[in-house]
């Protein structure tokens, strides 16, 4: 049941927590964490550090915004909502979808062809460089030859475009939410 008025310093502490929690971590593993593990590991090892990583990741950014959104849609009756509460019940509820949709969807089925993928490129001495631009002419012939692994490239990249679009809209959500938060801060 929707309850109006002011939640207590309590909420409003493990609310804001929660918020600043999921955006630390989107911030980190969208911005530094990829791009750094990318440029100082081989590309195999990038693969399984991310299939580790995500999962958890997912979940716990998929926990932070249901009870965000829980704990505001508690504080917020929808018939009482101002256009600045509709905006941010919307981008929490985006969130989770999204972030719902990575974690069940698009970031296991990328996580499974790229594992697929891998097996192929042993078979012929690829994947241990560091970095994108090492043995990239090997990486074409590779594709220009088997349709296998063409197939699972395409499929590859389209889920995880699919997952880094879906990311990068959640990390927008929870800025903006964020946002909206700080300016109805009264002092700092």
């Amino acid at each position: 049941m929707a309850t109006e008025g002011e939640p207590g310093g309590f909420v409003k502490m493990v609310h804001l927590f929660l918020l600043s929690t999921a955006w630390g971590m989107q911030l980190w593993v969208t911005f530094i964490a990829g791009f750094v593990l990318f440029r100082g590991v081989s590309r195999h090892t990038f693969g399984l550090v991310q299939s580790k990583l995500f999962p958890f990741y997912f979940y716990t950014l998929l926990g932070c915004t249901f009870l965000n959104l829980a704990i505001f849609a508690t504080y917020h009756p929808w018939e009482l909502l101002s256009a600045r509460e509709t905006i941010q019940i919307v981008l929490f509820f985006t969130c989770l979808i999204l972030t719902a949709a990575n974690a069940s969807w698009f970031s296991r089925t990328t996580t499974k062809t790229m594992f697929k993928m891998q097996e192929i490129e042993r078979e012929h001495g690829l994947g241990a460089e560091v970095g994108m631009l090492a043995h990239r002419e090997a990486y074409q012939r590779l594709k220009e030859k088997d349709a296998k692994y063409r197939s699972l490239r395409q499929r590859f990249f389209t889920f995880h475009g699919l997952s880094s679009l879906c990311n990068l809209a959640s990390v927008v959500c929870t800025g903006v939410n964020l946002v909206c938060l700080a300016l109805q801060l009264d002092s700092l």
